[in-house]
């Protein structure tokens, strides 16, 4: 299996017992989807390496305990501390209208209802307290915050984001 047909589903964070099961930080706002799953692939340098999972229960809400085939002890937990892991994008959850993995959206363009054609989105940074969408206006990068609020309409079909920004917000950049 390749990165590129996989999603990333979170971290392996901490060993929970000396019998080898671990604790994986899930990045996503519905932990309880992947409670019950079979495998999952584990990143081991460039491969992604399936693992069956044997036992696996949510930890603190937003935390998967998860006992592996195959790791046995602490010190094969160890070689697995801060691996990521990943899931085939086919078992990614169907979203609503205006929801969006932000994978998929690398490539719409965005329409302001008020400034009109702004540019198209080269990425999403989610590593700031407020996720942006890093847009391409010739060459020059406008940065919108990923805000329910300012989101119209997503139109996949068309491959493009509808949004109501803040008066003055686009012409900053431009």
């Amino acid at each position: 299996m390749r990165k590129e047909d996989c999603f990333y589903l979170g971290k392996i964070v901490r060993k929970y017992s000396f019998k080898g099961e671990v604790l994986a930080k899930l990045d996503t706002d519905e932990p309880e989807l992947y409670k019950d799953l079979e495998s999952v692939f584990i990143a081991m340098g460039n491969n992604l390496v399936p693992f069956f999972i044997e036992q696996s229960s949510l930890h603190k809400g937003t935390l998967l305990r998860m006992k592996l085939e195959e790791v046995e002890t602490e010190a094969e937990a160890d070689k697995l501390m801060q691996a990521e892991l990943y899931l085939p994008m086919a078992m990614l959850p169907e979203l609503g209208d205006n929801q969006f993995y932000f994978h998929e959206v690398v490539g719409f363009d965005i329409e302001d209802e008020n400034y009109g054609h702004v540019g198209v989105i080269e990425g999403v940074n989610d590593s700031t307290a407020q996720a942006l969408f890093e847009v391409n206006r010739d060459g020059k990068q406008v940065l919108i915050p990923l805000n329910d609020e300012f989101i119209v309409r997503v139109d996949r079909k068309a491959k493009k984001i509808i949004v109501r920004t803040p008066e003055g917000l686009i012409d900053l950049y431009i």
